[in-house]
């Protein structure tokens, strides 16, 4: 069973935005209902079929993140009244992500494997290799594209724009930072390494927050810190727990989101071996056993649990 479309009518509801996994619902212009589905994205592109348990994993990943930074950096989270869903504070959201990468992989090693050596204003050194710390994370932003795909873009340039002020950018930076370092501690505690996420922020009455989902396996990338050192000295691929390997798969069948690419069939066998895949870093990262809904009707009982929380808390009447 899985859950790749939404339209709920909650108590209070002004308006809802269909994200590429996640469907937004807008409570009075003052809280967002937040409804993790079981849709896929890679390449900024919605792949045809849900991941059984996907939305469950990143929802109760993130609410668990969220409650384990909150004392480092505010966050948007009031409640989670269903496992996938997340109700919080409506922020007014800035328009990019702040990505931080601990190591040179992904989309920046395909970059820096083409030459590049400047990547969103940061320079980089000479001589690296895939997967390589880098002495320092770096930041490497990207616009937050409402269509297509998100573009790399430089600290300087976002505030010469007037995208984001250079005071709030400087406390959007700090906050990432701290971010990371906390995510890397709790990963290294779990035997993981994180080598890279991203985040967003917004502002409420005057204040910078996190919003949406942090350290999630659609977020972020996970490296099994056993071996890690090893592989490195080798040249072989990191054992990883992060959504590359499906970007991956789309590669070696010729897919990267591009004009007239067909998306490669994907059948159950496929969708639950992602499925598997999810609900490995759940357990590795928590250090908890999943424990997967059993409903057959998820969208009943999404309405019934945010309606039941919206009507407690006084909110739609």
């Amino acid at each position: 069973m899985t859950l790749t479309k939404t339209d709920f009518n909650f108590p209070g509801q002004k308006s809802v935005y269909h994200g590429k996994v996640r469907d937004v619902y807008n409570i009075n212009d003052d809280l967002l209902v937040m409804v993790v589905t079981d849709r896929i994205s890679a390449f900024d592109v919605i792949l045809p079929k849900g991941i059984p348990s996907k939305g469950q994993v990143l929802n109760q990943i993130a609410a668990g993140f969220l409650d384990a930074t909150a004392d480092i950096v505010p966050n948007w989270k009031l409640a989670t009244p269903d496992p996938m869903v997340t109700i919080g504070k409506r922020c007014e959201g800035f328009a990019v992500e702040m990505i931080i990468r601990g190591y040179l992989t992904g989309s920046a090693w395909r970059e820096y494997k083409n030459g590049c050596r400047l990547l969103c204003g940061v320079p980089l050194p000479d001589g690296m290799r895939e997967n390589e710390r880098f002495p320092e994370p770096i930041i490497t932003p990207t616009t937050k594209a409402e269509q297509g795909h998100d573009e790399n873009i430089s600290r300087e340039e976002i505030i010469a724009q007037g995208i984001v002020s250079a005071e709030d950018y400087a406390v959007m930076e700090q906050y990432t930072r701290a971010l990371f370092a906390r995510g890397t501690e709790i990963a290294a505690s779990k035997g993981l390494i994180l080598v890279d996420t991203k985040y967003e922020f917004g502002k409420r009455d005057g204040q910078v927050i996190l919003m949406d989902e942090i350290h999630t396996p659609d977020s972020s990338r996970y490296f099994y810190a056993e071996g890690y050192e090893e592989r490195f000295a080798k040249g072989e691929p990191q054992r990883q727990l992060s959504k590359e390997f499906v970007r991956q798969w789309l590669i070696e069948h010729d897919f990267m989101g591009k004009a007239g690419q067909q998306v490669p069939e994907m059948t159950d066998e496929y969708c639950q071996s992602v499925a598997d895949r999810y609900i490995e870093l759940y357990q590795e990262i928590t250090g908890t056993h999943f424990e997967p809904a059993t409903d057959t009707d998820l969208a009943a009982r999404i309405e019934r649990n945010v309606t039941d929380w919206l009507k407690n808390n006084e909110v739609g009447r």
